[in-house]
């Protein structure tokens, strides 16, 4: 019988500690925060009770009294407990109250602490908030105290005019003016360099500097919206020569929209992520595995991999058998692409044949010098007969193992609205096409795709054109690394016409 106060760090899923993982794995119950990085709960038992406790200024919240006493009774109930907070816990996260109100039930608690924003948010924009000759100190300020406080404000601003460091306001989008003002009227000097970071280590992570003077107005302007912290001082105009997310990031401040299969999306989704870019996972596809045996190679000469799909649900077919990749000794083993090459890997098959071009065609000529007599695809159900029809050309006996089929995932409204105001739309099959224009219920304009739209290859943008919709990017190389790579490429000359 535990709570543990634990802190996800500032938004950027990486930065989340072990322990922090740990825990959400094993935990009976978690009560999260709004703020809690992309992705943070996927670690969580499919048991385990989630309970949300968020806070949004001018929306709906649910009060900490009531917070503290539902820690306290989940935590009496037994079982293992975590409160997932932002940030720090006891970094004006409310962490101590909800530790106060544990110690006096008799509740157990452990705090596990995480990387506050006051430190990573500048340092994402490149911002120390110490520096030798800039800055020895730096204070750590509320930017929205509880308006019921006895006394009134608790901030002295003299004091915080005349501090020799860094100052970095939490929660202060909305008294921007009013905490300039204050600062200037207090002594601070009008001239010094401020700034505001904007959703700090996450993608869409956005950054506007000026002065103390002029950065309320600035920060209008670019109608910068919370979370967001300010940070005054001079360590800011350090920001512009020291700025290493941003030259890391080429999709920094673009959305781009996933529609592969779930299982496939995450480790796209993940590299976009890397890059900068806001990813809006739509899985418009499920990938069904087919019930059958595992075929018998032993009489082929040829076996071709056509996915990774393919791959994945053969070998799980083998292992049903009690077999391995030596079922497939003797025979040559052609897979389609790098991707599926990198699968077969992972179960320990090297193949033989793996096209330049990433597409039936491709592996078609890649085995026109190779002597065939019998050959084994293995596929999915509903494949093209481009390789099927050519080896048979060839005289080749060729059978079809159909392993898995792909269908519709049915996506829900918001994820649909995302899709179609993403800046980018993503299609790595000619399945993602169909299907998630079956979901938006329209083809061509009717579609309400406003993006851009990126074809991983002729044989999907053949699909996309069928459907009444050009295709703006077409990748070289017809795998996911070529599809990122005309992403980037496109972003790049969109920004410097």
């Amino acid at each position: 019988m535990t709570v543990y106060l634990v802190g996800s760090g500032p938004g950027d899923p990486g930065l989340m500690s072990v322990r922090a993982l740990e825990l959400i794995a094993a935990a009976d119950v978690i009560v999260y925060d709004r703020l809690i990085p992309p992705g943070a709960l996927d670690g969580a038992r499919p048991e385990a009770e989630l309970i949300y406790a968020g806070k949004e200024g001018g929306g709906p919240s649910m009060p900490q009294s009531e917070i503290d006493e539902l820690l306290v009774s989940r935590g009496l109930s037994g079982g293992l407990v975590v409160r997932l907070k932002g940030g720090d816990p006891f970094v004006f996260g409310r962490g101590g109250e909800e530790a106060e109100a544990l110690r006096a039930a008799g509740v157990p608690f452990e705090v596990v602490p995480g990387v506050t924003a006051g430190v990573a948010a500048p340092a994402y924009a490149g911002i120390p908030v110490t520096h030798r000759g800039a800055a020895s100190a730096v204070a750590f300020v509320t930017g929205h105290e509880d308006p019921d406080k006895p006394g009134g404000s608790a901030v002295d601003w003299d004091a915080l005019a005349a501090f020799p460091g860094t100052l970095v306001f939490y929660m202060g989008v909305r008294q921007l003016e009013s905490i300039a003002a204050q600062l200037v009227a207090s002594g601070r000097v009008a001239s010094q360099p401020a700034c505001v970071v904007e959703r700090g280590t996450l993608p869409g992570q956005r950054v506007v500097v000026g002065t103390l003077e002029t950065i309320a107005g600035v920060a209008a302007s670019a109608g910068v919206r919370a979370p967001a912290l300010v940070v005054v001082g001079e360590v800011v105009a350090l920001g512009e020569r020291l700025d290493w997310w941003s030259a890391s990031r080429p999709l920094a401040g673009v959305s781009v929209a996933v529609t592969r299969a779930r299982a496939q999306a995450s480790g796209l989704a993940a590299r976009l992520r890397e890059l900068g870019a806001s990813v809006v996972e739509a899985p418009a596809i499920r990938i069904v595995p087919l019930d059958g045996p595992a075929p018998d190679v032993s009489g082929y000469d040829l076996v071709c991999l056509t996915s990774p799909n393919g791959v994945e649900t053969l070998f799980a077919r083998l292992s049903a058998r009690g077999l391995d990749a030596r079922a497939l000794a003797g025979a040559r083993v052609a897979a389609i692409g790098p991707g599926t090459a990198r699968a077969l890997a992972s179960h320990g098959v090297i193949a033989d044949v793996v096209p330049e071009r990433f597409v039936a065609e491709g592996l078609i000529e890649a085995l026109a010098e190779l002597p065939v007599s019998r050959a084994l695809v293995a596929r999915a159900a509903s494949a093209r007969d481009v390789l099927v029809d050519a080896l048979r050309d060839r005289g080749a006996e060729v059978d079809v193992v159909a392993l898995y089929e792909t269908v519709a995932s049915p996506l829900g409204e918001v994820e649909l609205a995302a899709v179609a105001a993403a800046d980018y739309v993503t299609f790595t099959s000619s399945s993602t096409v169909r299907f998630l224009l079956e979901s938006l219920g329209g083809d061509g304009a009717g579609s309400g795709l406003r993006g851009r739209l990126v074809s991983i290859g002729p044989v999907t943008s053949a699909t996309l054109r069928e459907h009444g919709l050009s295709p703006d990017v077409e990748a070289a190389r017809h795998d996911i690394d070529g599809l990122v790579e005309a992403l980037i490429r496109d972003v790049t000359a969109s920004r410097s016409r």
